[in-house]
């Protein structure tokens, strides 16, 4: 009671949130509690939905990890389907855990992107997509296994310096038709303004990327607003694949970093391995930020956690404060974190703060309405209305 409130869209003011069974039942300035019910007095603070990342690569304790800096849903981009149902199964019962939605596998050509980090022991051997006679059984399969989504993926290695082989353009056309007739979103990773437009007019539903190797042009902007595609920038990401070290500096940081286990501390320190004549610049993504807000396109906070110099849940918090250095008011930032990517992917119970909702909550000192960096001042996380540990020694 007493904290201003951020409904998904919008701050409001000063109130009392009223938590029955797992939801909101009710929010107002006059609430009284219940007899029995629990009294949390926040005045001071602001209570804001619990965080979604629209982009991440899940391991086990990724979830956990998440929790405790206040990221109470995460969107998986690639993982083996069998972690991914264990962790979704230990999530459903697990109140220190995230929930989870996943792409499972992701569809990408033979010898493509990320199939060296089968040779690193990171990933397990997977199917891939040799051209568009192999869409409808690819896609299929990924229903068979319970993706919730569908990934292709667009990499050459322009922005890495290390050149792979990728998808066809008939081949993502094919993909995206199968998918949509199976009623499955499609997001595409791209890296490349080229890829992007590829992967727009092919009809996909939204980038996991913004392309940092040149500018918006106007063809892109324009192509993107008729598709009405939804965009994850990943600006915390693209920082560290072009060689601004962000994440030491959150690893160090007074709210986050105790509530980080010595994995995630040591992936936020890593830098990322990028080859010769590669084309990356943070600034063009910046820039098309600002131009795709102004444009009226939809964005969502991801992180591409835990590609390095990232980490689950802390690196939510420095998307949010890039997408403000990049043009968004606090509001529009915060909304990219909760209320849009719940819509995007039709989470339609959760992302906001209002009756019949689930009760993730985040308590946070201060006011992030006025300083984006307030979020990461977190008092108290809540998933389905159960108080979560910050504590890493806790799982």
């Amino acid at each position: 009671m007493g904290a201003k409130l951020f409904d998904g869209h919008r701050f409001l003011p000063p109130g009392c949130v009223l938590v029955l069974e797992g939801r909101v039942a009710a929010l107002d300035s006059r609430l009284t509690a219940p007899a029995g019910v629990p009294v949390v007095d926040a005045r001071g603070g602001t209570v804001l939905p619990g965080l979604i990342d629209a982009h991440v690569h899940v391991f086990p304790g990724a979830l956990q990890s998440a929790l405790r800096s206040g990221v109470t849903t995460e969107l998986d981009m690639f993982a083996d389907p069998a972690l991914v149902g264990a962790l979704v199964q230990q999530a459903s019962c697990d109140p220190s855990a995230a929930d989870l939605r996943s792409a499972g596998i992701g569809a990408t050509a033979p010898g493509g992107h990320p199939t060296r980090l089968i040779a690193q022991g990171l990933l397990s051997p997977f199917p891939t997509v040799a051209g568009p006679a192999q869409a409808e059984a690819f896609v299929a399969a990924r229903v068979a296994e319970g993706s919730d989504f569908l990934k292709v993926i667009l990499e050459d290695g322009t922005t890495t310096g290390h050149a792979v082989p990728t998808l066809t353009a008939d081949t993502v056309e094919a993909l995206v038709a199968a998918a949509h007739a199976q009623d499955l979103l499609v997001v595409a990773h791209t890296l490349t303004q080229a890829h992007a437009l590829l992967a727009v007019g092919a009809g996909v539903d939204g980038l996991a990327h913004l392309f940092f190797d040149e500018p918006p042009s106007a063809q892109f902007l324009d192509a993107a607003v008729r598709r009405n595609v939804f965009v994850v920038p990943t600006l915390t990401s693209l920082a560290a694949r072009s060689g601004h070290s962000r994440g030491r500096a959150l690893a160090e940081d007074p709210h986050l970093g105790s509530a980080l286990d010595p994995r995630q501390r040591a992936s936020l320190t890593l830098d990322f391995p990028v080859g010769p004549g590669a084309r990356a610049d943070l600034a063009h993504a910046m820039s098309a930020v600002a131009q795709l807000q102004r444009n009226g396109l939809r964005l969502l906070a991801g992180t591409d956690a835990p590609s390095p110099g990232t980490a689950h849940g802390a690196s939510l918090h420095d998307e949010l404060h890039l997408l403000v250095l990049a043009g968004l008011s606090p509001p529009a930032a915060l909304a990219a974190a909760t209320s849009a990517p719940a819509a995007a992917f039709g989470l339609t119970d959760r992302g906001g703060i209002a009756p019949g909702m689930r009760a993730d909550l985040v308590l946070v000192q201060g006011d992030p309405e006025h300083d984006i960096t307030g979020t990461r001042a977190i008092e108290q996380v809540w998933r389905a209305g159960h108080p979560a540990s910050r504590s890493p020694t806790a799982e």
